[in-house]
Formats: C-alpha cells, structure tokens, sequence
C-alpha cells in the first residue's frame, strides 16, 4: 500500500538534490525560501506535502488552513518548528532524517568540548589583537576527565564513542537506554541526580520536550563540580540560559560552548559575549555532507513510500510504516472493517456517545501487532464521524476527543490469528470477530452468531436479524429480489439469543435498505467497503 503524494513544495534552502530526486520519482516539486506563516499558507494551497529545514514554523493555523496536506518533511532531526500535535490533529504525517546529520553533530560537539579544554577561542582572539599571552590561557587535558553525556541516542553515543579516543571517562543519562545496553558503547549508565557531581564536561543530546526544558538548571549546576563546563549543541532551552549565566558569572560554571539557544538569534548577547563561552551561530549540522545527507535521506523516504516501501522517520505515527507494508495491508482492511461494522452496531454515526471499546489480538504470531490493529480498528469506527476526516495519524486522538475508552488484550493461542471487537454504549454490547482466509479479510462472527465458514468483507453489504424461522432465508431473498436487489452472496450463522444473522453481499448498493426486512429479518445495518 504505497502513500499518495503528488504535489510537494521544498523550502529554508534544503539542497537542490531533494527536489531533483523527487522529481525522479515522479512527483512534481516547487523549491522556494524561508517563508513568514502567512507566505507559506498562500504558497501551498494545492501542495500535499512540504519539506523544511528549522527556519520555516509549521504552525496549528498553518495546518487548519491547509487541509490538502498530507505530509511535512524535516530535512534533519529536530522537530520543534513544527506542532506535531496539531499535525496529528488534522491527519498530517510528521517525518524527519533521524541519522542524516548525526556525524556533523556529534563532530561539532567534540570540537566544542576540546576547544573549551585549551581556551582555543579566547587565545586565537588575543594573538589576533596583537597579544602574546601564553601564561593567561593555561589549559587542562581532558584525559581522566569525566564527560557526562545527556541523551544516549545517535548523536549522544557517536560523542560518547570520539571522546572516549580522548581517554575520557564516559557516564550518562538516558530515560530509555538500559544499563547493558549503554555498557555495549561503553558508557556508565547513571540516575540524573547521580550525573552531577562526577562530571567535569556535561554536554546535551535530547530532544526538547517538556520533561527536557531546563534539564541542565539552577540546581543541576549547583550539584556539579566548581569548574564544569556545559556543552549544547542540541537545542535551545534544554539549558537554563539564565541559569548558566549566573553560574559563570559567579565563577562556579568554568566554561560553555553553545550552538543553540532559547531564541535565534539571541536578543540577550549577556550569555554569548561572556569570556568564557564559546558560541557559534546553530552550525550543529551545517556542513555540506549534512545538508546533502539529509536532503538525499528525505527524498529517497518519500519515493521509497509512494513505491510502497516502509516510510521510515516517522515522528507522530510510528505505526504506518507496518501499515504501508504489502504483509499488514490485510489486517489493516480487517481492522477497518471490524472498526465500520462495530460503529454501525452502536449507532456511532448518530452522534457523539461514550463507548467503551475493547479490542482483543488473538494468536501467538499476532502480539506485534497490536498496536497497528488497533489504530485499524479506531480508522474504521471514526469514519465519517469528524469533519475533517479520520486516517491512521488521527484515529486515535478523534476517539478519544469521542469519549472512546479503549483498552487492549492479547490473548496467546495457536492457529490462525484473529481479531475481536467488543463496544459497550449505555449498557448494551456489541462484538465482531474477524481474520484473513486466503489473504482477505473475513468476518466470522457478530453479536456472538458464528458464520461457520466466514463472510468475505467486500463490496456493499446488509445485516439481517432473523428470527430463527425454518423460512428466515427464503423470506429475505424474496424481499431482496422484490426489490431488485441484486444478489451475490447470503450467508447465515448459527443463531445467537435472537436468531440467526444474515450477511448479504450486493453487486451495488440498494435505497433504503431498512424497507427491505421481512416478517423473518430485521435489518442491522448496512456497510460498503
């Protein structure tokens, strides 16, 4: 199932081989600048997907005015000019080159880390003043030294593994990274609280989230060493700018080198003028072979996926690249299908109620799954219940927005796998059953009525209560046939409480379906696919 694109417009200057790669693959592209907001809503109107370095702010009203967007691209890691909330919101997939800029990155970060050690900045200033003052810029090695490394991801370890060459002792903090799992790149695994006091370099390789904003603060500064030094070549407000200032102007913070900051540029230059930082104006990832990196990565994704490959860098959907695959495409319809079919048994459509939804993954070979199917599952059952639309970035937030309480169980057994759907609204159940028979999705039972040998999911279909009656069937196809219905399967299940349920398959779909029970069936509900 490959993704969609057509259209896409490439801004901030991104390298020119993005777009000539894009064009490769077929789609058509447009290469402009920085645009301001209001530039950029103007400039998409008919694009479906846009690609920006961190100039270009991506922002909720950028998005509600867009509603033919269907992809943003980052060409690099970070993703805070972009409200990837709001993306999610309205269905827009967020993606990013997570390793494309990685070497430059950590390469920058280790020159900041030797060049605060030997007072490189400050010395090549004073000879170039015409000073020749070799006692006032005494140095220190950083063998033996103690590097404290915050976020173990790629960049983080890529610092971790150069410095170590150095003879540095390497600790480190990362929420996710097991202690094993740091000890494979030799990093000593510690608690945050634990960071401070050992480190004599702390350098910051996080995201900016909420939990990381002013990570390295007042206190955290206080705990440390007189004389560390701060290295941030990640993103700005990871470090309390105010913070470390008052660090080093009261002689505890003995250095700083800084490529990002709380505010680009800063209109505060207190911090950046102070004799003993080093900053430099966001270069992390400026060098030619990043920018080329990540313009080639960032292409070469979206073509690999409008191909039907994996769609790799997701930042707001990590269950669409397993969606976009040929293996789950099936059990995605599956879900879907169970998730309509369940939405029509509650009378979702009617309006808005609270549902209690559980969504149950049945077989050995099915527990990584879960998640996809679930996402599945919710596509189906908010399907034409929002304005805007419902796909698999935004199913689960329309829901739960919905009132749908959803909960999982995977229950391990042998044979083929399954799928089960229960909903509870105001007290009265509802269930589907499903799987795949000979690759297409296949409903086995609902309500708990068993169709033995399963109804393909296809095409337009109607539900029937019957009755239990020895002429339920008979008495449909007579009222179907009355009506002109034109007939491609009736299956019948064993009966439940009430009766048997029919599933009809029809070649179109029939007006008003309701007019077509008997004195034997009632009609459920009907459902196109």
């Amino acid at each position: 199932m490959a993704l969609t694109l057509r259209k896409v417009l490439v801004t901030d200057g991104i390298h020119p081989d993005c777009a000539a790669l894009l064009r490769e693959g077929g789609l058509e592209v447009t290469q402009v600048g920085k645009l301001t907001p209001a530039e950029l809503v103007k400039q998409l109107e008919g694009y479906d997907t846009l690609l920006v370095r961190s100039a270009t702010k991506v922002t909720s009203a950028v998005l509600e005015a867009c509603p033919e967007l269907k992809l943003i691209g980052r060409a690099g890691t970070g993703t805070d000019n972009i409200d990837s909330q709001a993306a999610t919101r309205h269905g827009v997939l967020v993606i990013n080159t997570p390793g494309g800029n990685t070497l430059s990155a950590a390469e920058h970060t280790c020159v900041m880390i030797a060049a605060l050690s030997r007072n490189l900045a400050a010395a090549c200033q004073s000879i170039k003043d015409g000073k020749w003052e070799r006692s006032k810029f005494l140095g220190s090695e950083l063998s033996g030294k103690t590097l404290a490394v915050l976020g173990l991801g790629r960049i983080g370890r890529e610092v971790a593994s150069r410095m170590r060459a150095f003879g540095m002792k390497i600790i480190g903090y990362d929420p996710i990274i097991t202690a094993e799992a740091a000890q494979q790149f030799h990093v000593e695994k510690r608690e945050l609280e634990d960071i401070w006091p050992d480190a004599d370099y702390v350098t910051v390789h996080t995201p900016l989230l909420p939990q990381t904003t002013n990570l390295v603060n007042a206190e955290a500064l206080s705990r440390c060493k007189p004389g560390v030094r701060i290295i941030n070549v990640a993103r700005g407000g990871i470090v309390d700018e105010a913070a470390l200032l008052a660090s080093l102007e009261a002689g505890h913070c003995g250095g700083a080198g800084l490529d990002v900051f709380c505010q680009e540029p800063p209109t505060d230059w207190r911090l950046v003028q102070h004799p003993a930082v080093i900053a430099t104006p966001h270069l992390g990832a400026n060098t030619k072979e990043a920018q080329l990196r990540v313009a080639r990565d960032l292409a070469e994704q979206i073509v690999t996926a409008t191909q039907g490959g994996d769609l790799v860098g997701l930042v707001n959907a990590t269950n669409l690249s397993a969606a976009l695959s040929p293996a789950s495409r099936p059990w995605v319809e599956l879900g879907q299908a169970l998730g309509q079919l369940t939405s029509q048994l509650a009378s979702l459509r009617s309006g808005p109620r609270p549902l209690q939804l559980e969504v149950e993954i049945i077989g050995a070979d099915m527990k990584p799954m879960q998640s996809l199917l679930s996402t599945s599952v919710l596509l189906g059952l908010m399907a034409g219940t929002t304005p805007n639309g419902v796909n698999l970035v935004n199913a689960p937030l329309a829901a739960r927005e919905a009132g749908v309480a959803v909960t999982h169980r995977f229950t391990e057994a042998e044979g083929r796998g399954e799928l089960a759907v229960r909903a509870t609204a105001e007290g009265v159940e509802h269930s589907v059953v499903g799987s795949l028979h000979g690759g297409r999705p296949t409903l086995l039972e609902m309500d708990s009525a068993r169709f033995e040998s399963g109804v393909t999911i296809g095409g337009h279909m109607l539900f029937f209560q019957g009755d239990g009656d020895s002429q339920t069937v008979m008495s449909l196809i007579t009222s179907l046939v009355a009506a002109h219905a034109q007939i491609v399967t009736v299956m019948t299940s064993d009966v439940n409480s009430r009766g048997p349920i029919l599933a009809v398959r029809l070649q179109e779909p029939t007006p008003a379906p309701e007019r077509l029970q008997s004195d034997h069936a009632k009609f459920l509900l009907e459902a196109s696919f």
